[in-house]
């Protein structure tokens, strides 16, 4: 990995929380930060007992160095306590599945907007050194309800870089696309219809592309923003995209696909730089900042963001820049999406 030895300065002795530290990724960024780095502890925050119990009993030889505390976001008070001692926070908690968010808005709204302010707040409270926010492609000119909330929880977070004043805490955002093997993923649910042998293929829409990374990437993509921020960024990495077709392709060749409609709020291609971003966007070699459009302030004035703090040097996107799954020069073909199954 890329800055490892930086990474394991920089993670040295640090005490990390994780919301939703359970989900697919909170198990993929705990195995990673607590099996690789001379961390403290973890601090993985979350709502299932069940699934803390099952993660301790996977984890148990690293019991020294886990805790695990239940709570929800939407506690305000909670994550003041969950916080203290913290050095690092990783905000993963969220209701992602785009329809339950069209049939259950209130209940979206309240996790995902109002449980991201209660995370900075708390954050703010307890002087926590940095803390990265985890988005999706779907803010990006967002169409559903999941999308304007998580749009909202990143303005939140950028902005609150300007509240902090005289104190350290530093705030950022990661935006990527669809994760292979996520909780919520296709590639189960394709899995299953080839073991079943399925009449069909069920495609939302034939011309559907997404962005796709791995879990790995994820975390380490991540990790590695954590020492690039100076606060108030969007990180975007750049990822392949993928056909849908392609995919089931892929997974069950012998089975023929059928295009069925697209869901409540599903997107036919997706974007993580918009259009009307492109003033914003700073491209490096393989990844895009999208600055505030406010101006944040640090300690020693205002930040410009051309150079990352690991003295990375990007430059300005052309005029009408977008970064979308379907305009994306990097498609996966079907040979490189089984590869890149088997790996992850």
């Amino acid at each position: 990995m890329k800055y490892n030895k930086e990474l394991e300065e920089f993670l040295k002795n640090k005490t990390i929380l994780i919301t939703g530290g359970t989900g697919s990724f909170g198990n993929k960024f705990v195995d990673k930060v607590i099996k690789d780095y001379s961390v403290k502890k973890v601090i993985i925050y979350s709502r299932d007992e069940l699934k803390q119990y099952e993660m301790s009993q996977r984890l148990s030889e690293y019991s020294q160095k886990l805790r695990f505390f239940i709570g929800d976001v939407r506690d305000l008070e909670r994550l003041k306590l969950a916080m203290k001692g913290v050095d690092i926070v990783i905000h993963a908690a969220a209701l992602k599945q785009v329809p339950a968010a069209e049939y259950n808005p209130m209940e979206c709204i309240k996790t995902n907007i109002n449980g991201a302010n209660n995370v900075i707040e708390a954050a703010m409270t307890n002087s926590i050194q940095k803390v990265i926010a985890l988005s999706t492609d779907k803010a990006a000119n967002p169409i559903n309800l999941y999308g304007a909330t998580k749009l909202c929880s990143d303005k939140l977070f950028t902005a609150a870089n300007n509240l902090v004043g005289e104190g350290k805490t530093r705030f950022a955002v990661v935006r990527y696309g669809n994760v292979s093997g996520s909780r919520g993923s296709v590639v189960p649910f394709f899995r299953k219809l080839k073991e079943q042998n399925a009449e069909f293929i069920p495609i939302t829409d034939m011309e559907m592309t997404r962005f796709w990374i791995s879990l790995e990437q994820g975390v380490e993509f991540v990790l590695t923003s954590l020492l690039r921020m100076h606060g108030g960024e969007i990180f975007v990495p750049k990822i392949p995209s993928i056909r849908i077709t392609d995919l089931a392709t892929a997974i069950a060749p012998e089975i023929p696909q059928k295009e069925i409609g697209v869901r409540p709020g599903e997107k036919i291609h997706e974007l993580m730089c918009a259009r009307d971003d492109f003033q914003h966007v700073i491209e490096f070699d393989d990844f895009f900042i999208i600055r505030p459009s406010i101006v944040t302030f640090s300690n020693s004035g205002p930040l410009r963001y051309l150079t990352t703090e690991l003295g990375e040097k990007g430059w300005p996107v052309i005029r009408n820049f977008e970064y979308n799954s379907h305009t994306n020069p990097d498609y996966m073909d079907i040979e490189q999406i089984r590869e890149f199954l088997k790996k992850v």
